[in-house]
């Protein structure tokens, strides 16, 4: 399937996406996968805004990462920078600044490293990846196409970004309920 193509099937609340030309579809999120989602994004959306750092924007969300190649994403949420709004549109049009993946006990769309690689390969600057069977958060800054620093945070701990200076956000709210 093409880009093109993808774009004309009907609208879904299923997570999706296109991986160079094959279409991945996946059953809905669980419960504790859907307050993962909801807890990060009430504690990012507010704190962006008020910041006036960009915007965020959760699942089911298009990331058209190439066109070109075929490659479409859904991450469960993201983070635009201020200046890089101009690739919001229908969809997103280029790599966000930041991607939120929660991982649940069973992968729905895909392989992580995958993910991961292309998230490098195109310009994601950083990628949380939000465990719930470990209740924790890895930060994977993402430079040269690749992973460049690896930070764990569990507990009382708060998760620190470059990307939202001051935030106030630990494991223990994200995995509070």
């Amino acid at each position: 399937m093409t880009t093109a193509e993808y774009f004309q099937t009907p609208e879904t609340v299923l997570p999706r996406e296109l991986a160079h030309g094959v279409l991945r579809v996946a059953d809905s999120p669980t419960t504790a996968h859907q307050r993962v989602v909801r807890d990060l994004l009430l504690v990012l959306a507010p704190f962006v805004r008020q910041q006036q750092l960009g915007e965020v924007l959760c699942a089911p969300m298009d990331v058209v990462l190439d066109y070109d190649a075929d490659l479409v994403v859904q991450p469960d949420l993201l983070f635009i920078s201020g200046s890089r709004t101009h690739i919001v549109a229908d969809r997103v049009h280029g790599p966000p600044d930041l991607v939120v993946e929660v991982l649940s006990p069973h992968p729905r769309l895909g392989v992580l490293d995958e993910r991961i690689g292309w998230f490098a390969r195109y310009g994601v600057r950083e990628v949380w990846l939000a465990s719930i069977p470990a209740k924790e958060v890895v930060v994977l800054t993402l430079a040269d196409g690749g992973v460049a620093a690896r930070r764990l945070f569990r507990g009382p701990e708060r998760v620190a970004s470059p990307l939202f200076p001051g935030l106030e956000l630990t494991s223990l709210e994200i995995f509070g309920w």
